[in-house]
């Protein structure tokens, strides 16, 4: 997936280097190339995120588990 993100920014850096003026070679950099390759990337990392979410919630109930377990001779 990266390789794609980098060959489309390639793509749209030598789109932006034959604009006429640097305001207008920015302007296509930004709308061709940058935004729509971030919001691909962010959408597409949704996943893993949700995945990495979930196992931190799920290490974080064993962990509070585990402690409640050991000490249920100590309070009696």
């Amino acid at each position: 997936m990266y390789i794609i993100a980098i060959g489309w920014l390639y793509v749209t850096v030598l789109i932006a280097a034959n604009e006429p003026s640097i305001v207008a070679g920015i302007i296509s950099f930004l709308f061709y190339g940058l935004v729509p390759c971030s919001l691909l990337l962010w959408i597409s990392a949704s996943k893993v995120r949700r995945q990495r979410k979930a196992y931190q919630e799920l290490l974080a109930n064993q962990r509070l588990n585990d402690g409640n377990g050991s000490d249920t001779e100590s309070n009696q």
